[in-house]
């Protein structure tokens, strides 16, 4: 496989499971590709939330568009205050200025593919990772991304 660390804006190969991966709690993060990776044009990455946990809490990107396909299990997304459920398959286009989020209330863990456009919101694992190790009972991460601020 190759490290697209040492290799920017080129081929990335990356097996199943690889990729820079942040634990947010009930959540994992793993980037497949970023805003270094891409001249900023898109990121990629997977979300993988356990059984029965919140994904990611209603929030909005001002600037960015995201496209989310379910890659397995059921997720159930919250779009402009209306729930969608969204079994493996679905395809999902959130424009720019539309409050979403994302949740697992199946009792199988779930994944989704996430696509961001532009890239640029991966440079926040980092610490929204320390937010949620420093935090571990907690199920908000209002400290770290609120509704509005996650252009």
């Amino acid at each position: 496989m190759s490290d697209p660390q040492e290799r920017p804006d080129r081929l990335i190969v990356l097996g199943p499971g690889e990729g820079r991966a942040y634990d947010c709690g009930a959540v994992r993060a793993v980037f497949k590709a970023d805003e270094g990776e891409t001249a900023s044009r898109y990121s990629v990455s997977e979300w993988w939330v356990e059984a029965n946990h919140m994904g990611a809490h209603p929030h909005v990107h001002e600037a960015n568009e995201e496209l989310f396909f379910v890659i397995q299990g059921t997720m159930t997304f919250q779009v402009a205050g209306e729930d969608v459920e969204a079994p493996a398959g679905t395809f999902i286009r959130i424009p720019a200025g539309v409050m979403h989020g994302f949740e697992n209330r199946s009792s199988d863990r779930a994944g989704v593919l996430n696509v961001f456009i532009p890239g640029g919101f991966e440079s926040r694992m980092p610490a929204i990772a320390a937010w949620y190790a420093a935090n571990p009972q907690s199920p908000l991460m209002a400290e770290v991304e609120r509704p509005g601020s996650g252009d």
